[in-house]
């Protein structure tokens, strides 16, 4: 008798435990979409753009951290299409990346499904089509993970949540602007710059209450600046990080970078101005909306706010204010900055510099003399399938070498757990913004150079409580060529992490990055000019031992095509 009851308690126990472990499970969520072409007028020009399930930009996806994401995407267009989910970190799961590296491209009326979890992650991010210059005309949206409940987050939940996605734009179809680049000339300036798809837009809100506003920069080509007409904009979120929340009154956002503000409406109730425009060229271009008080009844008016009249030096200065925020909880109940990322041995260095050869008489860009072509067989299907001929671990060199430049696939051997340190050299004098898949990454030092004068890495403090606008700055001078003497001036406490980094003409920035994340990881421009010709590497992240624990197995349903096309997942 004793026996039976036994049992009965552990079934008991067992059923519990049961349910328990289903109601754990983190959130499914399910989504089909569907690419097609359609006929727009952002700049006033009748042209065909991208529309996802009709939208352009396409559907805002809000996710929730660790949720779980089944998508069914559809292609209708008249070419092969991927998207990547720009700094969604793919947990052991680069199978799900979506560029050209990883997947087989969707073929024409056909679809693939995505399945990707938001693991550990919070912040406002970015998706967009990976292939050819698809991205060039559409198809792009935001995507904003929120926290889960239990989690605290250091400011006050806002009355309202608006995403701007800003970015140059050209009239031009992506199949004209991709024909220009193969011919070998570079693309000429774009024709404006949009928010959200227009020239013009409005935001409502309520007086007294404060909204976040979450800005990411969609363009191809341009830094952009953000402003606001009166008012002061606290940032609270960089790609994923939250930051010490300094007051600005204007923001540079680099090409492929996010990050989230939030305003309190505390001016008088009218209409005010919002400005985007771009920075560092020698055409500028500039989009308006409007930030309407619901009790407004005074339409926008005054001049417009203008840009700041710093350039480069101004536009580093800032980017040193944003720090790592080492007393807040992050996507999991812990802070942040828990992790002493400044205490770690540095296993490997890569010094990546970037150019802009002349390869069989036609422009192309490159990384330590390779510029990157995309085999038939996405990398990662050759390295399952163990396919010879596909890519080869000798054909980049660790540092630049002066040699001349040629066309090949590139691709840099690291190991799983190693601690690196990448090293974007930049010996162009035009701005460079560089992003890594399947990471974020400390951004430990910026170096610019000034009419001759280096000034290395400097520590900034803006103390916004007793003084919103002291700054304190402490530089020394140092060379815009990296050694590693150029370490003594990193920045080892507290370092934004992001997954997005300018570096500056003529210069160069330091990134560490902890490669805890198995697979295949694309490290490319973000300006997709660059990207398409060639200013990209992979990293091959590699465990000799195979392991679920660090790495997903290839999904059933993954295409297969190149020298995989017929195997067996």
């Amino acid at each position: 008798m004793g026996n039976v009851a036994l049992f009965h308690l552990i079934c008991g126990i067992f059923i519990f435990w049961s349910v328990s472990v289903v109601k754990a499970e983190d959130t499914y969520k399910y989504f089909t979409w569907t690419a097609t072409y359609g006929t727009l007028s952002p700049l006033g020009v009748p042209q065909q753009v991208i529309l996802i399930n009709g939208q352009f930009p396409g559907p805002r996806l809000d996710l929730v951290t660790n949720d779980n994401v089944i998508l069914n995407l559809i292609n209708k267009l008249d070419e092969p299409l991927l998207l990547t989910w720009n700094g969604i970190k793919q947990r052991k799961n680069s199978w799900q990346d979506g560029v050209l590296g990883t997947n087989c491209p969707i073929p024409i009326n056909s679809n693939y499904t995505y399945k990707f979890q938001t693991k550990d992650q919070i912040g406002s991010y970015t998706y967009f089509p990976s292939t050819q210059l698809h991205r060039a005309v559409g198809g792009f949206g935001a995507l904003n993970v929120y926290a889960r409940s239990v989690i605290s987050v250091p400011y006050a939940k806002p009355a309202g949540d608006f995403s701007l996605l800003i970015g140059d734009w050209y009239k031009s179809s992506h199949k004209v602007l991709r024909q220009i680049l193969d011919s070998g000339r570079s693309l000429p300036y774009p024709n404006g710059l949009l928010i959200n798809g227009q020239k013009q837009s409005t935001f409502s809100g309520d007086q007294g209450k404060t909204y976040m506003f979450r800005i990411s920069n969609v363009g191809l080509k341009n830094s952009i600046n953000f402003r606001i007409q009166g008012h002061k904009m606290r940032v609270v979120e960089v790609e994923g990080s939250h930051v010490l929340q300094n007051f600005y009154d204007s923001l540079d956002v680099h090409v492929g970078q996010s990050m989230s503000v939030l305003v309190t409406l505390d001016q008088p109730p009218k209409d005010y101005y919002i400005v985007a425009s771009t920075r560092f060229s020698r055409i500028n271009f500039t989009a308006t909306s409007v930030l309407h008080y619901t009790n407004s009844q005074t339409p926008v008016s005054g001049p417009m706010p203008p840009a700041p009249a710093g350039q480069m030096h101004w536009s580093m200065l800032q980017a040193r204010t944003f720090r790592w925020n080492l007393t807040s909880n992050a996507a999991r109940p812990n802070p942040q900055g828990s992790f002493h990322y400044g205490k770690i041995t540095i296993s490997r260095t890569f010094v990546m510099a970037n150019s802009a050869p002349l390869i069989n008489g036609k422009l192309r860009y490159a990384v330590n003399s390779v510029s990157y072509v995309n085999p038939d067989t996405p990398l990662k299907l050759a390295d399952h399938f163990n396919i010879p001929g596909v890519f080869n671990l000798n054909s980049i060199q660790a540092y630049p070498s002066g040699g001349s430049p040629y066309l090949g696939t590139a691709v840099f051997p690291t190991s799983h757990h190693d601690f690196i340190e990448i090293v974007f050299q930049n010996d162009e004098a035009t701005m460079q913004s560089w992003h890594l898949d399947g990471y974020d990454f400390w951004v430990v030092g910026y170096v610019i150079t000034l009419q001759n004068i280096s000034i290395s890495p400097c520590y900034i403090t803006v103390e916004i409580r007793s003084n919103p606008h002291l700054l304190l700055l402490i530089c020394s001078f140092g060379s815009d060529k990296w050694t590693q003497a150029s370490r003594n001036k990193y920045n080892l406490v507290d370092a934004l992490t992001r997954h997005t980094t300018q570096v500056y003409p003529k210069s160069w920035t330091a990134i560490l990055v902890s490669l805890d994340n198995q697979g295949m990881w694309n490290l490319r421009s973000a300006m997709w000019d660059r990207q398409y010709l060639g200013q990209q590497v992979y990293l091959r992240v590699y465990d000799p031992t195979p392991s679920l624990a660090n790495e997903y197995d290839i999904p059933t349903n993954a295409l297969l095509c190149g020298k995989a096309a017929g195997r067996h997942t």
